[in-house]
């Protein structure tokens, strides 16, 4: 009974408890704009979602130069020096906003070049990129304002921004999807992230005048360097692994079909849904930890909390899954949708495998591991690609998810090795 009290009164416990609710209403929002995609777009229409939530997930890295993890760590550490905060703020805020302005400027005259890039030759949504390049400042800044907030130690604000952010996105994704269709869902995913700014900035400014203290005068190049490495470790994680996705994706197109492709996608968006459980509790709780620990045995007590505490839960409800995955799929999608049925087992062993790599993988970011991290990334993105190629040619789409799995497999093993003594 004391034991449980103790649960109960944990921060832990009340943070993973806030986040469960959080990730219980984007997945019921998701469940209304997964349906209506699967209504009024259709597997194929899923795909060109899929492969532009790709881009954009690239394009959010390059645009906050992958910093959102380092502003993270170094709020949290220079917090109560309110001279080197403000420093540090005014530095990453013109970094970013210099960034992000080049990178719309970039977007808007090139609209043309980048829809045939993403969505190929046979459709036009060139306004989808000119829209995108007005929002991505405002998406930019954002980003920052949630770093800073969540490195300020602030879990529930941070959570509470997200839950507010996704009700927002649900109503721009509504409007425009029954009005616009394909049109509408490509559109929604480039403005809704952009109407975040407002909430967060709402938020943020409780805490700290962010707006009042940037100043160029406090410009500080010496925060650009430190923070260089998480760049380089943004930049290949996020900027390479949506890439490779996009790749895998044009490859299941010219080797089956768009369909395929759009049974994809509808797996993966259904794995993100549940994965949120694990990665957002990460990000907001354990990656401040693990920056702020001090030596292997704390280290080692932040990891097996993870395992412990969240990951089994995780695993329960993964099995759930399984077992209600037609129910899931006539509920989320349509009939035409049940091809999706023969992807599940793969993707839900895979995802348990790369649930227990995540916190692992985070500690490369929490003590700036670079070439460590970078190299494993690589080597897990080049197997996951020819993986995927060459087990597609013998099991069709379900060799895809067979090969994810496979690359979250061999991923583990490279971490665990890699951190048997925090481990162990």
């Amino acid at each position: 009974m004391e034991v449980l009290k103790k649960i109960y009164k944990s921060q832990l416990f009340k943070i993973s408890s806030l986040n469960s609710l959080s990730i219980i209403l984007k997945i019921g929002i998701g469940l209304v704009t997964s349906k209506l995609l699967a209504v009024f777009v259709g597997p194929s229409g899923m795909a060109l979602v899929g492969n532009l939530r790709n881009f954009m997930s690239s394009l959010e890295t390059v645009s906050t130069l992958g910093f959102q993890n380092g502003i993270v760590k170094y709020v949290a550490e220079i917090e109560k020096d309110k001279l080197q905060l403000q420093k540090f703020i005014s530095t990453v805020f013109m970094s970013l906003l210099l960034v992000a302005l080049l990178l719309s400027g970039f977007l808007y005259f090139f609209a043309a070049f980048w829809n045939y890039r993403i969505f190929g030759s046979h459709f036009e949504y060139d306004f989808v990129f000119k829209a995108l390049s007005l929002a991505l400042p405002w998406y930019a800044v954002s980003i920052l304002l949630v770093s800073v907030l969540n490195g300020l130690g602030n879990f529930k604000k941070v959570i509470w921004i997200n839950s507010i952010g996704n009700a927002i996105g649900l109503l721009v994704s509504v409007v425009l999807i029954l009005e616009y269709r394909t049109f509408g869902a490509l559109l929604s995913i480039v403005i809704s992230p952009a109407l975040l700014f407002f909430v967060a900035f709402y938020f943020v400014n409780k805490e700290i005048a962010v707006f009042k203290i940037i100043s160029s005068a406090a410009f500080d190049f010496s925060f650009i360097k430190k923070l260089s490495s998480y760049s380089l470790m943004a930049l290949v994680s996020s900027v390479l692994g949506p890439l490779v996705f996009l790749m895998v994706r044009n490859n299941i197109i010219q080797t089956l079909d768009i369909d395929q492709a759009g049974y994809w996608e509808t797996m993966t968006r259904i794995s993100t849904y549940y994965m949120l459980f694990v990665s957002t509790i990460l990000t907001v709780y354990f990656l401040p930890k693990l920056s702020a620990s001090k030596d292997s045995q704390e280290t080692k007590s932040i990891f097996w909390s993870f395992y412990k505490g969240i990951l089994p839960v995780f695993i329960f409800g993964v099995t759930i899954i399984y077992f209600a995955r037609f129910f899931i799929i006539k509920l989320l999608f349509t009939n035409e949708f049940l091809q999706v049925e023969s992807l599940f087992f793969w993707q839900l062993f895979g995802d348990v495998l790369k649930a227990a790599s995540l916190i692992l993988g985070y500690q490369f970011f929490a003590k700036r591991l670079t070439i460590a991290f970078i190299v494993s990334e690589l080597v897990s993105l080049g197997l996951f690609y020819f993986l995927s190629d060459y087990l597609m040619g013998l099991f069709g789409i379900q060799g895809v998810v067979m090969a994810q799995a496979l690359d979250n497999f061999v991923y583990l093993l490279i971490l665990l090795l890699y951190f048997r003594k925090s481990l162990f």
